[in-house]
């Protein structure tokens, strides 16, 4: 049987501003409703498979949960990395836990490795090349994607096919995987026709990756299987050693053990893949009109051309341009020339270096019950829109340096203010002051929405003192 593993991590800062520390892109609806973690799941309905096992960050437990339930998918559990140290140590977590039997998991599953924010246009294609891989997999070896080139491209590595390993030649011996290539080595490639984009994707038994990994990496290894050992289980989520995993070294797949082993296997896949890695990127995969732009939103074109014009909200109209990004969300709007998306990173950097909320977070903050909007602020005040999940609460609190006021939009509320607890109804209003605990709940079958205004000498996120939590953030 078939264990999908999603690779859930990361913080990418390339899809800035809409991609955040927080939120980054695997999150996103970048090219359609849902979003690329949720699209990277509905592509498996295809394959006779267990339900997919999560590897994410702490950070964004909540968000990958959410977003399952949102889109109704099963799942064989939620592993937390204690901290990022690429792709190697993750799917040793992964391998490690399949073999121990976690939820719904036989002994020993074929792993089928994914990255959520990976777009695929043909999912027929993509099934089709994971199904003939199946068999080199059963066989032992070690199965690696290589998506057929369209263009001379410099931004991803290369695999280079040996000999076919079967009659139908559907799998082929990996001469060698090459690091990103200059332009003109990349063109050479795709004259060559022996080469392959390196996806990141893999599919091989839990029990094989770990063999080799002893072999190659057992450093690697014993840090993940003394993390795994000593794990703890958070209601969906799996939580590994933190002190154990830190020992381990930041280390790639493809180095750690794809490199090194005698059994790696390569299967072509031509299945309109992108890893979606800038604006340009997503550009090229998305819907153009007759001038070649991509326009989202409340959008207006006059004599622009091939330009991605995106709004979350306000309207943008555009005059006279050509291959030009302009993107803007609830708190930003980025600019730029459509062949220097790539230094948007750089203005990250400049952003986390001045301590801006911008590089970390949207206005817009998902949390497990629900979210939060921040909607104005300014000297000794902060004002929110809060939406809160039928049947979910926020934790028993209090603040230290902040009173609340809460006026109910739709909805009704459950709310703990001291030794009391009462209904607040559409319309109605309550005040929690400065050091009361409280708690919101909503007990409804309705979203509850409200707004909530702060007032106080300090309004930060850090000014909350959780008694009791039903998420395990107490």
């Amino acid at each position: 049987m078939i264990l999908p593993v999603i690779m859930a991590g990361g913080s990418g800062t390339r899809l800035w501003p809409l991609s955040r520390k927080l939120f980054p892109k695997q999150f996103l609806p970048l090219v359609g409703e849902q979003s690329m973690l949720q699209d990277t799941c509905a592509r498996l309905a295809g394959i006779e498979s267990l339900p997919p096992l999560l590897i994410c960050g702490d950070d964004h437990r909540f968000t990958v949960a959410e977003q399952l339930r949102e889109s109704r998918t099963p799942h064989s559990g939620i592993v937390l990395e204690p901290a990022g140290r690429n792709t190697a140590p993750a799917v040793a977590l992964a391998a490690l836990r399949a073999t121990v039997g976690g939820k719904g998991n036989k002994a020993d599953p074929l792993l089928l490795v994914l990255a959520a924010d990976h777009v695929i246009k043909d999912v027929a294609a993509f099934q089709a090349s994971v199904s003939r891989a199946i068999p080199q997999a059963q066989a032992g070896k070690l199965v690696t994607f290589g998506i057929v080139p369209t263009a001379p491209e410099t931004g991803y590595g290369y695999i280079r096919k040996a000999a076919a390993v079967d009659d139908a030649e559907a799998a082929f011996a990996v001469e060698e995987f090459v690091e990103k290539p200059n332009l003109d080595t990349a063109q050479e490639y795709l004259r060559g026709g022996d080469f392959y984009w390196n996806s990141g994707m893999f599919l091989f038994r839990a029990s094989r990756y770990i063999e080799e990994l002893r072999q190659f990496r057992p450093d690697i290894l014993s840090a993940c299987e003394a993390a795994i050992q000593g794990a703890s289980i958070d209601v969906d989520f799996v939580r590994p050693n933190k002190d154990a995993f830190l020992a381990c070294e930041d280390e790639s797949i493809d180095y750690a053990v794809m490199e090194h082993t005698r059994d790696a296997v390569v299967v072509p896949m031509d299945c309109g893949w992108s890893d979606v890695g800038s604006w340009s990127a997503l550009w090229e995969v998305s819907e153009k009109d007759a001038d070649g732009n991509t326009a989202r939103g409340d959008v207006i074109l006059q004599d622009t051309r091939n330009c991605f014009v995106q709004s979350d909200g306000r309207l943008i109209a555009t005059v006279g341009l050509e291959s030009i990004v302009v993107v803007e969300s609830d708190d930003a709007i980025m600019v730029a020339a459509k062949d220097r998306v790539q230094d948007i990173k750089k203005v990250v950097e400049r952003l986390k270096a001045e301590q801006r909320s911008e590089a970390q977070v949207h206005r817009k903050v998902y949390r497990p019950w629900g979210y939060y909007d921040s909607i104005d602020n300014g000297a000794r005040f902060q004002v929110k829109r809060i939406v809160v999940n039928p049947g979910a609460q926020l934790s028993l609190q209090m603040h230290h340096h902040r009173a609340e006021h809460w006026i109910v939009v739709s909805g009704t509320a459950m709310v703990t203010c001291g030794e009391k607890e009462f209904m607040v109804t559409e319309n109605q209003s309550t005040y929690i002051p400065l050091g009361e605990v409280h708690r919101l709940e909503n007990p409804g079958s309705i979203p509850l929405e409200l707004i909530e205004v702060q007032s106080g000498s300090y309004l930060g996120e850090d000014d909350i003192v959780r008694l009791e939590d039903r998420y395990a953030r107490a």
